[in-house]
């Protein structure tokens, strides 16, 4: 088998398999209880959600899931193989990605320098590694971008292929958006590098493949409105602050982010490597958005080394044949994966984290027969996975930022009033609350609350009569 296709496909297996050995860190979020729960509605239903029919906050208010498809996908799995069919599906796509990775780099770039890209994306990416709708779509965005950096080597139009990419993309994640945007830059470039009799050709022409991307990306059963609701995520402004993966990159503690970060400056002064201004401008975009927002940790490092790889080569190396791998070698590779796949989840039983699985919690909730809940934000994709209206969950744009904001203030006593208000005017009759939150200490001392279970994961306390303090 071709090098270029042998070490490709050596990367997605091996990790695959790493993957699935780790692959209870991959259910460490409380969305993916939420994303199934819609996943099952939207079977039930044969029908995309409009409004809200989860929380008791907002029953009947305008939302729609532009992670649709992949959450129809994850119910399907869950519903035939368990928390195994969601973990080998995500950790197929992610590990599917860095495959891909891998053998677009190397048709620009030497092994060696396309393994050490593919490797420190795999570093920035790993804390998002989650089984989440934007696991399914980053396969379809390293396509998408591929796409979009080779025309650009190849100073051509991009192939209008691409638009059943971004199609795909909209209705498996709102990081599709993101997408659309990276056609800027590339039409710059395009523009920049062209003869100035050819100009205005080239303008038009990347202006019809923005538009027919755009158009593409309306093929969803909410037609535009898939767009907008990135702007309601990015509008929530302060609210985003208060959410571990939309905080800024810490450097608080030495960790993957600043040892990749570290090495690729150490090297480029070394090798004192050059790029093109326009590339530049996308990869220091790129890092500015991963520093204030962790999260976008993978963009760094899946979209970065495709737009460094052309102008990297005749300074590390271009594409070279290489030595490729025998049959029998792919055919144990092959085998490696069955096996993984066979005998890891039997082993390893998957399931999410107690701390977002407040099982006994929640059956103390259901007990007391109360209905107007206030919980903890990461307990909110639990409670809809076992049919109980929460408060809040993971679904931070259907909230809005003053909800959010006020909700923060209340439970974390930054004002005590706040959270009086809160009991008061939402008639809470039970709270489950994470056991370091600091309103449970205050309701253990409010007359008429009496605290009916607890557990080192949640503590629940039911208004027993009386009023508020």
């Amino acid at each position: 088998m071709p090098a270029a296709v042998a070490w490709p496909l050596a990367v997605t297996v091996l990790l695959y398999v790493l993957l699935l050995a780790l692959g209870t860190h991959l259910l460490n979020d409380a969305d993916t209880y939420w994303q199934i729960a819609v996943g099952d509605w939207m079977i039930a239903n044969r029908a995309a959600p409009h409004v809200d029919v989860y929380s008791w906050t907002f029953a009947g208010e305008p939302w729609i899931s532009s992670q649709w498809l992949a959450q129809v996908v994850f119910a399907a799995l869950y519903h035939a193989a368990g928390w195994s069919g969601v973990v080998a599906a995500s950790a197929f796509a992610i590990a599917s990605t860095f495959g891909l990775l891998t053998y677009y780099l190397m048709q620009r770039l030497a092994l060696l320098p396309s393994l050490a890209m593919a490797m420190g994306g795999f570093v920035l990416a790993a804390p998002h590694m989650l089984a989440r709708p934007h696991a399914l779509a980053l396969p379809v965005m390293v396509m998408w971008a591929a796409g979009l950096v080779r025309a650009a080597d190849e100073r051509r139009m991009p192939s209008w292929w691409l638009l059943p990419l971004i199609a795909l993309w909209a209705n498996l994640h709102g990081g599709f958006t993101f997408g659309i945007f990276l056609i800027a830059p590339v039409a710059l470039e395009a523009l920049l590098g062209a003869a100035p009799q050819e100009r205005l050709r080239v303008q038009a022409r990347w202006a019809l493949f923005g538009l027919a991307a755009l158009a593409a990306a309306c093929v969803t059963p909410y037609g535009p409105e898939s767009i907008l609701v990135t702007r309601r995520i990015l509008g929530l402004g302060p609210a985003l602050a208060l959410i571990g993966e939309w905080q800024p990159e810490s450097f608080a503690r030495f960790g993957g982010f600043e040892m990749v970060l570290l090495a690729a400056i150490g090297f480029m002064l070394y090798r004192r490597i050059t790029l093109p201004p326009v590339r530049i401008l996308v990869v220091l975009g790129l890092l500015h958005m991963a520093l204030s927002q962790s999260r976008n940790g993978e963009m760094l490092g899946l979209i970065a080394p495709l737009f460094a790889a052309a102008p990297l080569a005749p300074q590390l190396g271009g594409r070279d044949a290489g030595k490729g791998f025998a049959l029998p070698l792919v055919a144990a590779l092959g085998t490696l994966a069955l096996a993984a796949t066979l005998l890891l989840p039997r082993y390893l039983r998957y399931e999410p984290r107690a701390l977002v699985t407040p099982a006994a919690a929640t059956a103390a909730v259901k007990a007391s027969g109360k209905t107007h809940l206030l919980n903890s934000y990461d307990f909110g994709g639990y409670l809809i996975a076992q049919g109980v209206r929460p408060f809040i969950d993971g679904r931070t744009e259907l909230y809005g930022a003053d909800f959010f904001l006020r909700y923060d203030a209340a439970v974390n006593l930054k004002n005590v009033a706040a959270f009086e208000r809160l009991l008061q005017e939402r008639a809470i009759d039970v709270t489950m609350l994470a056991a370091g939150t600091p309103a449970v200490g205050l309701l253990d001392r409010t007359p008429g609350w009496t605290r009916a279970y607890a557990d080192d994961v949640a503590v629940v306390h039911v208004r027993t009569g009386g009023a508020t303090r």
